[in-house]
């Protein structure tokens, strides 16, 4: 279980919980790979302008400056300096200005997936840190994103998060022009503010919502129960498009959104059953999203909140007139390993890597044990030497104490045996030809 961290917000884990984030991690990336997503990484700090080009979100900003600033000097305002350096708080900001900035290096489409620490300055909580670490993928092209890889981003998400050590998660899937639409035909013009009250509707409810939509939207009763019974709609299959059509509204918009979600929803019945469902409550209150949208969730952990979200942006990169659509969701990697741990989902057979300890006869043996670990490590066997010629019960119990399965002898007439500390089995042994078995090899991380 991971442990209370001495300054909040920043977790530390210990070797046996590393273990298993890297379990996490490797099994993301080399998903994401198979999957011919590139992998970049982008510097730690942007400029406090470029980072608000995403909304209001000043409060959550670290700021970067010295500790002794010139003498004399004010104390910056990073708020007031749009040139300022701040810790970027999520990987798309910074994505954005990556893709513009090396444009003219890229292949388009462009797939890439990027695993890094992001800062955050909010309140800690389970789930919720200062620093975490996100894993991104994207695809964004060039002047067009045809609409196919919003369905393809979604199947290899839900892949990845097969692939991982956690209880059963929904990908829950909108469509902002299946909303926007919807609103419009309606007659409630500030379809975005309309979004950013939806957006609300499981942290407040349905009747806070209708307040909300009435008193600062304008919207009357019969618009705001409209807009609530879409948000209401929730199918595993394509039978969500009757259901808004039922609600009798008509509008082009509503009808293009209609048909990107279908394609989505019906390529997840056929190649993620039960993983991927269309609900129509999911807004995703970032104003740049422009199509899909998507949160997901752990079946019985859902007050952890969303564990992977995004969608489509078909303007948040621009180079003059040219434009950079794209589709991507992000891991929140922190706050599934927290719950891991917290949770017992999953463990490590064991605390470190090392698969075996080889003991010291005396201390002059140092040297032939380098040879014997030597040998080993040659062949993919993670290996320490003894520090101390110690006796060997001594040695077995420090074995023990790390983790490490095999404790290896070599006798003053150089014959090698190697002991299995968990068993008790102690055999002749080859250094050039000795291997554990493969579920020992390496250590692993295995769902409780």
């Amino acid at each position: 279980m991971a442990r209370t961290a001495s300054l909040s917000g920043f977790p530390e884990w210990l070797p046996e919980e590393r273990l298993v984030e890297l379990h996490v991690l490797d099994t993301l990336r080399r998903t994401f790979e198979l999957h011919g997503f590139s992998s970049i990484e982008t510097r730690a700090v942007e400029t406090v302008g470029q980072l608000l080009r995403k909304g209001e979100i000043d409060k959550e900003v670290y700021g970067l400056s010295r500790l002794q600033d010139d003498e004399g000097a004010d104390a910056p305002s990073h708020k007031a300096d749009p040139h300022a350096l701040a810790l970027h708080f999520d990987l798309t900001v910074p994505f954005a200005r990556y893709v513009v900035e090396n444009a003219g290096y890229l292949a388009f489409p462009f797939r890439r997936y990027q695993i890094q620490k992001v800062w955050r300055g909010e309140r800690p909580q389970e789930g919720r840190a200062r620093e975490f670490t996100q894993a991104d993928i994207d695809i964004v092209g060039d002047g067009e994103l045809p609409f196919r890889y919003d369905v393809e981003i979604a199947l290899v998400i839900a892949e990845a998060l097969s692939a991982l050590p956690i209880p059963d998660f929904l990908l829950r899937v909108n469509n902002r022009k299946l909303a926007e639409g919807f609103y419009t035909g309606i007659g409630l013009a500030d379809t975005a503010g309309v979004l950013r009250s939806i957006d609300k509707l499981e942290k407040i409810g349905p009747a806070k919502v209708a307040e909300l939509l009435k008193t600062e939207l304008g919207a009357t009763e019969e618009q705001a129960q409209a807009a609530l019974k879409l948000a209401a709609i929730r199918t595993g299959d394509t039978s969500f498009v009757q259901q808004v059509r039922a609600l009798g509204v008509d509008n082009e918009l509503l009808e293009e959104g209609l048909n990107e979600l279908e394609q989505v929803i019906a390529a997840a019945v056929q190649r993620a059953p039960r993983k991927v469902v269309a609900d129509l409550s999911i807004a995703r209150g970032l104003d740049y999203y422009t199509g899909t949208v998507v949160e997901t969730v752990l079946v019985g952990h859902e007050q952890l909140g969303s564990i992977c979200s995004g969608g489509r942006y078909d303007a948040l990169a621009s180079k003059g007139n040219r434009k950079f659509p794209g589709v991507g969701l992000s891991i929140g990697v922190t706050r599934l390993v927290s719950r891991i741990l917290s949770q017992d989902l999953a463990k490590a057979t064991r605390s470190v890597p090392t698969a075996v300890l080889v003991a010291l006869n005396s201390d002059d043996s140092w040297g032939a044990a380098q040879d014997v670990a030597a040998q080993l490590r040659a062949r993919g066997i993670a290996t320490e030497v003894a520090a101390k010629a110690e006796k060997f019960g001594k040695q077995i119990k420090f074995a023990d104490r790390r983790g490490i399965p095999f404790v290896w002898f070599t006798d003053d007439d150089g014959k090698h045996q190697v002991k299995d500390i968990r068993t008790g089995e102690q055999l002749d042994a080859d250094p050039a030809t000795w291997a554990p078995a493969a579920e020992d090899l390496h250590a692993r991380v295995l769902k409780a």
